[in-house]
């Protein structure tokens, strides 16, 4: 059995010459507030959810981005309403939200 049963990886990379990149749509705050929905809905921990950050995913063309391991699912997202959506669907319940897939 693996570790996690899930990851969550959000892209944060910045690019310092203004091309497009998932931290122009503030990509941090929106990783922070997935951890910290998912540890207040008790899903992380080992057997369970992690949410972590990833540098370039190299996907900034369709950012902001996430992708789901090893579910192997990648998503956009606008707000926390989609944030929301990716965590009581996907990551409890394993259902993929099609209308945030990419």
């Amino acid at each position: 059995m693996p570790y996690y049963k899930r990851h969550i990886f959000f892209c944060t990379n910045k690019r310092e010459d203004g091309s497009a990149c998932c931290q122009n749509f503030g990509a941090q705050s929106m990783r922070d507030y997935a951890k910290q929905r998912c540890k207040a809905l008790g899903i992380t921990g080992k057997g369970k959810v992690r949410v972590n950050t990833a540098g370039c995913l190299d996907r900034c063309e369709e950012g902001p981005v996430v992708v789901i391991y090893p579910d192997d699912v990648w998503y956009t997202y606008v707000d926390q309403e989609d944030i929301d959506d990716i965590i009581n669907e996907h990551l409890r319940n394993g259902r993929i939200v099609k209308r945030l897939q990419i």
